[in-house]
C-alpha cells in the first residue's frame, strides 16, 4: 500500500509538541469545548413533550430537531479541520462559538417548529468547530502517551454531559416553558468562549496550509482516497453508533419503553456515563503499558460481547410496566457496559486518525469524525424511530452495529499486517 501521506514544505510541518504535561486550565478548557456537541443534542430530550405541545407536533417531527443538527454538524465537520489548518485553530473555534450562540439566541424567539429546526441545523453547523478542532489541539500539543491520557482525561470529563444535560434540562423547565432550555445552553456557550480567548493559539502561521479553496480540497480529496482512513473511520463510526443509539433515542426509550416521564432521564444517563467514565479511565491508565492498536481491538471485541449481554438481558427482562422495578436495572445495564466498551475505542482512535496525517491534522480530525456524524444523523432521524418499538429490537440493532464495527477494523488490521516482502498490503 502506498504511504497515506506525502511530504510538505518544511514551512508547512506542524511545530513538534513541547509540553509533557496538561495543566488543569488547558485540560478542562478542552473538555468544556469537546462538551458543546453531547450537551446541545441531550439538552432538548426533556423539552419534546412540550415543544410537541406548543406547535402541534408528533414524535417524528421532534426527533428532527436532533437530526437536522446533528446532518449540519456533519456537513460543516468536514471544513472545521482544514479552515483551523489554514486560519489556526483559535480563531475557528472563537468564530464557530460566536455562529453557535446566534442560533442560540434564535432559538429562544423561535415562532414555530420549522425556524427552531433551521436554527438547530445552524447550531450543528457551528458546533463542530468547538468539538472537533480542540481534539487537533491536544495532538498539537501532546504526543504519545500524554496525548492518548489527555485525550481520555477530557473523555471523562465532557462524558458528563450526556447524563447532567437532560438533568440540567430538566431544572430549567420547572421554571418555565422549553425556551428556558435554551436559555441555560447559551450561558454554557458564553462561559466556554471566555475560556476559549484564554487558550493559545497551538498553529504558528509558518505551519499552516494557504486559504484557498482548492487547498482546502486537495487536503480533504488527500486524506478522504487513503483506504487505511476509510476503513478505520468506518470502524468507529459503526461501534460509537451501537452507543449512540440509546442517546439519540432517549426520549422514546425512556418515556416510551420505560414509561416514565421528564424528568426521570437520569434513568438511562447516568449508566451511560458511568459506564464511560469507567472506560475513559482504563484508556488513561492504559496509555503507558498497552501498544494503542491493542487496546482498540479490546474495545471492539468488548462492545460486541456488552451487547450480546444486553440482548440476552432484555430478553429475558419481564415486560416493564413502569416505575421504578429490578427489570429496569436489566434494561439500562447493557447500554452502560456497551458505554464502557466504546469508551475503550474512542480517544486511542481519534489519534490513531490523526497521526496518519501530521501535516494535515485537521482535515483528518474532520474526515473521521464525518462518518460517524452522517451516521448519527440517520440513527436520529430514521434509525431510532424505527428501533425503539421495544427494547428487543433496540438491543439486536445495537448489536449488529457493534458487529458491523468490529469486522471493520478486522479488515483494517488484516490489511495493515505487514508483508513478507516488508510492505503493506
Amino acid at each position: 500500500m502506498a504511504p497515506v501521506t506525502t511530504p510538505l514544505p518544511a514551512s508547512h510541518v506542524p511545530p513538534a509538541p513541547e509540553r509533557r504535561r496538561a495543566g488543569a486550565r488547558i485540560t478542562l478548557t478542552l473538555a468544556a469545548l469537546a462538551m458543546i456537541g453531547p450537551f446541545s443534542i441531550d439538552t432538548v430530550f426533556p423539552a419534546f413533550t412540550r415543544i410537541g405541545q406548543e406547535f402541534a407536533a408528533d414524535e417524528v417531527a421532534l426527533q428532527q430537531l436532533v437530526s437536522a443538527y446533528l446532518a449540519a454538524f456533519a456537513v460543516m465537520s468536514i471544513f472545521h479541520g482544514p479552515l483551523s489548518d489554514a486560519l489556526g485553530r483559535k480563531k475557528v473555534m472563537i468564530g464557530g462559538l460566536v455562529i453557535y450562540l446566534i442560533g442560540i439566541v434564535g432559538s429562544v424567539l423561535a415562532p414555530s417548529l420549522g425556524s427552531l429546526v433551521l436554527l438547530r441545523v445552524l447550531q450543528g453547523m457551528s458546533a463542530g468547530a468547538a468539538t472537533i478542532v480542540s481534539r487537533v489541539v491536544i495532538r498539537d500539543m501532546f504526543s504519545g502517551a500524554e496525548a492518548q491520557r489527555l485525550m481520555a482525561q477530557i473523555m471523562m470529563i465532557f462524558s458528563v454531559a450526556p447524563a447532567l444535560a437532560p438533568i440540567f434540562a430538566g431544572w430549567l423547565l420547572l421554571l418555565g416553558d422549553w425556551r428556558w432550555v435554551f436559555v441555560g445552553v447559551g450561558l454554557y456557550a458564553v462561559a466556554v468562549l471566555l475560556l476559549t480567548l484564554a487558550l493559545p493559539e497551538t498553529l504558528p502561521p509558518e505551519a499552516r496550509t494557504p486559504l484557498r479553496v482548492s487547498s482546502l480540497l486537495g487536503s480533504l480529496l488527500h486524506v478522504g482516497r487513503s483506504p487505511v482512513m476509510l476503513r478505520i473511520a468506518s470502524a468507529s463510526a459503526f461501534v460509537f453508533a451501537s452507543q449512540f443509539l440509546f442517546v439519540v433515542g432517549a426520549s422514546l426509550f425512556v418515556v416510551n419503553l420505560l414509561g416514565l416521564g421528564e424528568q426521570d432521564f437520569w434513568v438511562l444517563f447516568v449508566p451511560l456515563i458511568l459506564g464511560m467514565l469507567c472506560g475513559a479511565w482504563v484508556v488513561g491508565r492504559a496509555a503507558e503499558l498497552m501498544d494503542r492498536s491493542r487496546l482498540i481491538t479490546y474495545g471492539f471485541l468488548g462492545a460486541v460481547v456488552a451487547a450480546v449481554v444486553n440482548l440476552v438481558l432484555v430478553s429475558l427482562a419481564p415486560p416493564f410496566t413502569g416505575g421504578l422495578h429490578w427489570s429496569l436495572l436489566l434494561a439500562v445495564l447493557g447500554p452502560m457496559l456497551i458505554a464502557f466498551a466504546v469508551a475503550l475505542v474512542f480517544a486511542p482512535i481519534q489519534l490513531e486518525v490523526m497521526d496518519l496525517f501530521p501535516h494535515e491534522r485537521g482535515a483528518a480530525a474532520s474526515l473521521g469524525t464525518f462518518f460517524g456524524l452522517m451516521l448519527n444523523a440517520l440513527l436520529a432521524g430514521a434509525v431510532a424511530p424505527l428501533v425503539t418499538t421495544s427494547l428487543h429490537t433496540l438491543a439486536l440493532t445495537s448489536l449488529g452495529f457493534a458487529l458491523l464495527g468490529g469486522a471493520m477494523w478486522l479488515w483494517h488490521l488484516r490489511s495493515v499486517r505487514p508483508a513478507a516482502d516488508g510492505t503493506r498490503e
